[in-house]
């Protein structure tokens, strides 16, 4: 009896191991923005940054509901008809898995609040969403076999593409503890790398899951900016082998696309050389090259958060 007692307790505590095991994070999926005029975006992401718009969905009433730029196979930028005018340009940020209904038991056993199942998104992905501390909310998807993903695999990806993959997206976090404690604790980010601008207030940490390259970078502000002055922080950062060659193409399109804004190249505090683009809403797209000006790493900083 007690035998048979311990030995449902070993399975018990064996299942419920399975059921709590992180699934696989496999890479940042897309960032999602609010535009406040879709056809100017337009213009900057697909005639000046070069990207192709594979398929939109629209409403009940035939307005558009969203539109997709695609990055590659795996990464998007979606964009949003504004909801309301000087808001957060910011909708969402997306994490891909390779299983969504394992990873929403997972998150639920860890206390975030999930849906009762993973649904399927309007593409034919599974999906559903959570709230990071600072109320980001942050969607987690897995490509289905039948999703319009997979299907448009290799297509859409045109030689105009001034980047083929997206290195990083930032968002504002206002206390690092429960961010790192979201990010790191439960949804099981490394800390990779911290930036101070002067050496005595952190900036930026960058977390990243174990099975992937991308990451995400933590902004760090006390106080939080006007959601009019959010879009700096809230960013994309596209990776480009040769800057020179990338800023020069983007040089000549800028004539017929209309971008005026100053396009200079410069060594960012984790000397990697960067160069920041900014769409017609402000928010900004950072191009930066994979390595450091001489190939070594860069130290971590170690000032502590603003808060």
């Amino acid at each position: 009896m007690l035998r048979t007692f311990a030995g449902l307790l070993v399975l018990a505590a064996f299942v419920f191991g399975q059921e709590t095991k992180r699934p696989k994070i496999t890479g940042v999926a897309h960032v999602a923005y609010y535009v406040k005029d879709v056809d100017k975006s337009r213009t900057f992401y697909k005639d000046f940054l070069g990207y192709d718009e594979p398929f939109l969905l629209k409403n009940a009433d035939g307005s558009l509901s969203l539109t997709f730029i695609k990055i590659n196979d795996r990464q998007y930028i979606e964009l949003f008809p504004e909801r309301e005018p000087n808001s957060d340009r910011l909708n969402h940020i997306s994490i891909e898995t390779d299983d969504a209904e394992a990873m929403r038991r997972y998150l639920a056993t860890r206390g975030v609040k999930v849906p009762d199942k993973a649904g399927k998104g309007r593409i034919g992905n599974a999906n559903f969403n959570v709230k990071d501390p600072d109320g980001h909310t942050v969607e987690i998807v897995q490509y289905m076999p039948d999703g319009w993903s997979k299907r448009d695999a290799g297509k859409f990806m045109p030689s105009t593409r001034i980047s083929d993959r997206m290195m990083h997206t930032g968002i504002i976090v206002n206390e690092l503890t429960p961010a790192m404690q979201f990010y790191t604790g439960i949804l099981g980010f490394e800390d990779i790398w911290r930036g101070s601008r002067d050496g005595k207030v952190l900036n930026w940490v960058n977390v990243k899951p174990a099975e992937t390259i991308d990451y995400v970078e933590l902004m760090l502000h006390d106080p939080v900016p006007e959601p009019t002055k959010r879009g700096s922080a809230h960013h994309i950062c596209l990776v480009v082998p040769d800057l020179d060659k990338a800023a020069a193409i983007l040089k000549e399109r800028a004539a017929k696309t209309g971008y005026d804004k100053p396009m200079e190249i410069r060594t960012g505090i984790n000397r990697k050389r960067q160069l920041n683009l900014f769409d017609p809403d402000g928010t900004r797209v950072e191009l930066m090259e994979p390595h450091t000006i001489d190939g070594k790493p860069t130290p971590s900083a170690t000032a502590p958060p603003p808060k």
